[in-house]
């Protein structure tokens, strides 16, 4: 079966503050050889178990934080900025299953590093539920028929996989005591853990269902302040609410929700403070 694995680094073990995912800063060097290791191990464990194609996302910022001279020879890179559909980018329904690694919890939610997308961003939902980078990219994958296997991060961001997706393997790297501190594995530990939660996980693939989104979604976002969501609601086809940033789109499929969040948030970002 192929395999589409998506990367993103808030999630991956010793990787606790800014310092780290941060390309502007002095431990990111050492963000992206962890990232890249723990990438491996789940490749490798994947072609040991009889995947015979392998396509990593790079999923975190500018998209370019892998190490791909250091990457598993057999798999194949996304890398860079912009893609059309971000963190599943190349995700289809000729994959047979999905892993995320070093993803994190949804924005006002515990766990290290949480967030949804941007800062600007207090809650998302399609519909009624809420949900963050984890859940959007799960949907995505279910509009696919790919089932979401493997989940990898902190101990928040596990419970938030498995209160979402029924039957996911999750491989819990560390536990968060606060946003930007964690109980970590080393990276050896953290590998053994990952090669026997991939293997788990493949082995038991029947019993995951696809997180089939709903028919014609309602995505909302509700933003920090009013100018974020003025921002958001310049792009055509939304509304927004009068006495809260709240902005919401009709999409016709979940693909329309999620360019529709991508263009909202980059408009977002565009709100000065001064």
């Amino acid at each position: 079966m192929k395999l589409y694995i998506s990367v993103d680094m808030e999630g991956i073990t010793g990787l606790v503050d800014p310092t780290f995912v941060d390309s502007r800063q002095h431990n990111y060097p050492r963000g992206q050889h962890i990232m890249t290791q723990e990438a491996n191990q789940v490749i490798g464990t994947a072609f040991d178990e009889g995947c015979t194609e392998v396509i990593v996302n790079d999923s975190h910022s500018k998209m370019n934080n892998l190490l791909i001279e250091k990457l598993h020879p057999e798999s194949q890179l996304i890398s860079g900025d912009v893609k059309p559909f971000s963190m599943v980018q190349g995700l289809d329904a000729s994959f047979g299953g999905a892993a995320f690694l070093g993803y994190h919890t949804r924005a006002a939610q515990k766990g290290v590093l949480g967030h949804t997308m941007i800062f600007a961003v207090r809650d998302m939902y399609i519909y009624d539920t809420a949900i963050g980078e984890l859940g959007f990219n799960a949907y995505v994958a279910g509009h696919y028929g790919v089932p979401v296997l493997l989940v990898a991060g902190d101990d928040e961001t596990a419970a938030e996989a498995e209160e979402l997706i029924p039957g996911v393997t999750t491989a819990v790297v560390k536990k968060r005591i606060s946003r930007t501190a964690a109980l970590c594995l080393t990276p050896e530990k953290s590998g053994e853990l990952l090669r026997k939660k991939t293997k788990e996980a493949l082995a038991g693939r029947s019993r995951v269902k696809p997180l089939v989104p709903p028919d014609r979604p309602v995505l909302s976002i509700e933003f920090a302040n009013y100018g974020q969501a003025e921002w958001a609601h310049l792009m055509p086809g939304t509304t927004i609410e009068d006495h809260s940033p709240v902005v919401r789109f009709q999409a016709k499929d979940i693909l329309e929700a999620y360019q529709a969040m991508l263009v909202m948030t980059e408009l977002a970002m565009r709100t000065a403070f001064s």
